[in-house]
């Protein structure tokens, strides 16, 4: 049977795939023949110093107003020409973020970069950009510059720079314009996203030297949007809102949150019954979102990073570990034992899409055997693969298919199967089990004798209960608003 896959230059593709994340490594440290000068690159992003004190202040004490008292109203104070703060996760890139921190903090004020285990990405838009608007709206010219031209570095994994991308949506819905653009210093195992906006796949073994070249690339680099046709573009934004049986108990990673707005979509009709009382919580995603034996094993393997933190030691380590982990979860060799009714994700949830242009619910059949099933957007998954694949125009046709692009309002679904399959995909070899394109998703989760199933979103995984009586719903739609990312690229 002919593959499904488009030919030519595939070999050469996997060729560069396999190489990409060694010499993006070195590539990074390059400066392009450009000495970037410490002391220039901080006049260029330093906020004043009065400004800097008054966000602290106003995030410390959870109080916006705060700070108020320090108004330079005189004219006088100046905004640098790209104010800067960031964000480091202390447990990412080999538990090197706390060194990190400090050297960033050497390079700008000590104030401007915040350790995310001591203050949270939805505090700093609620306390801290609150206090320089207060500022500005009372006349303070050098708070309103600096606001209108602030930018937003996140160093740290996938996980990380999706939950900053998503706190700062906030300021869309509540109209506090601009919304910060954002940069990265990829720290994560995959980093995909990073990948996407080009920063690369991991921060290079001489990250010391190479601090000063990110966040000179984050002042001088192009606002930039995922578009086929003009590299200056938007982030595109999915929302998912998962409702569970009031009483089921989960433990939410940070890209998730409680909400009290849980209205599924009524135009479809549920397969189980639904409980009079729900609990539900919702996030964003910007890559992708998963459901089954990947997502498991991300969540083994984030909770013994927890455990031994000794065995992080960058991501090199972090690969091996995941896939060691992978093998002792069964997804390589599924016990005998184990009855084979519970090794498919057909046995537990029902897949509904909504198609482009269409109003109306489709039901999708999950293939038999796929443990998997991975929605996708940015087109890199797994280190910087892209499982869906360069697909032949007559398959195309034929499944009812279109050219996948990021902006397209699509998310590509497809499944694995056991992780030889899963691991033939990475390397390319095979492509994955294409699903459907859709531009919603649904879906319906039921319990029997499956206690509990595994997801995730750009890596971030947490572990769903599920109810014997009542079905899980996750629904997934596409966000109105858009995400200003950084590039990286050169």
């Amino acid at each position: 049977m002919d593959s499904p896959i488009s030919g030519g230059s595939e070999s050469t593709h996997r060729l560069t795939t396999a190489r990409s994340s060694f010499v993006e490594s070195f590539r990074s440290v390059r400066l392009s023949g450009i000495r970037i000068d410490k002391e220039d690159l901080k006049r260029r992003i330093l906020i004043p110093e009065y400004l800097r004190i008054a966000m602290r202040d106003a995030i410390q004490s959870k109080d916006p107003n705060v700070g108020c008292e320090n108004l330079n109203s005189d004219g006088v104070c100046e905004a640098p020409e790209a104010p800067m703060v960031v964000f480091v996760n202390s447990r990412s890139g080999g538990r090197q973020g706390p060194i990190l921190k400090s050297r960033l903090q050497d390079l700008m004020g000590v104030e401007q970069v915040f350790d995310l285990s001591v203050v949270k990405p939805p505090e700093f838009v609620q306390y801290g950009l609150a206090c320089l608007e207060n500022l500005a709206s009372l006349g303070d010219n050098c708070a309103k510059e600096t606001r209108g031209k602030l930018r937003v570095v996140v160093a740290g994994g996938d996980g990380t720079v999706g939950w900053v991308l998503g706190s700062l949506q906030e300021l869309n819905k509540q109209n506090r314009e601009p919304v910060p653009s954002t940069g990265i210093i990829p720290l994560g195992t995959g980093n995909d996203l990073s990948r996407s906006f080009g920063w690369g796949g991991s921060f290079p073994f001489a990250w010391k030297s190479a601090i000063k070249r990110s966040l000179y690339k984050a002042i001088t680099g192009p606002i930039c949007r995922l578009d086929r046709h003009v590299f200056s573009y938007h982030i595109p934004l999915w929302h998912v809102l998962v409702s569970m049986p009031a009483g089921e108990s989960v433990d939410l990673p940070y890209s998730l949150k409680p909400t009290e707005e849980c209205s599924l979509d009524q135009d479809l009709d549920v397969e189980g019954k639904t409980p009079e009382k729900v609990t539900c919580f919702e996030g964003v995603f910007y890559n992708y979102f998963s459901i089954g034996m990947d997502a498991q094993v991300a969540y083994g393997f984030h909770h013994l990073r927890d455990e031994k933190p000794f065995l992080a030691q960058g991501p090199v380590a972090n690969k091996l570990i995941y896939s060691g982990y992978g093998c002792t979860q069964g997804w390589f060799c599924t016990p005998c034992m184990s009855d084979p009714s519970l090794r498919g994700l057909k046995n537990i949830l029902q897949l509904h899409i909504k198609k482009a242009n269409s109003s109306e619910w489709e039901k999708i059949p999950v293939p038999s055997g796929i443990r998997a099933i991975v929605a996708l957007n940015l087109h890199h998954y797994g280190s910087g693969r892209n499982p869906w694949g360069n697909l032949k125009p007559e398959y195309m046709e034929k499944r009812g298919f279109v050219e996948a692009h990021a902006d397209d309002g699509l998310l590509e679904i497809f499944g694995l199967k056991q992780g030889w399959h899963a691991s033939f995909v990475m390397v390319e070899l095979i492509s994955a089990k294409h699903i459907a394109q859709a531009a919603a998703i649904r879906l319906e989760i039921r319990g029997g004798e499956w206690r509990e199933a595994f997801m995730q979103m750009d890596g971030e995984p947490w572990k769903q209960s599920m109810n014997n009586e009542y079905s899980t719903f996750v629904e997934i739609k596409r966000v109105p608003f858009q995400s200003l990312m950084i590039s990286g690229g050169d």
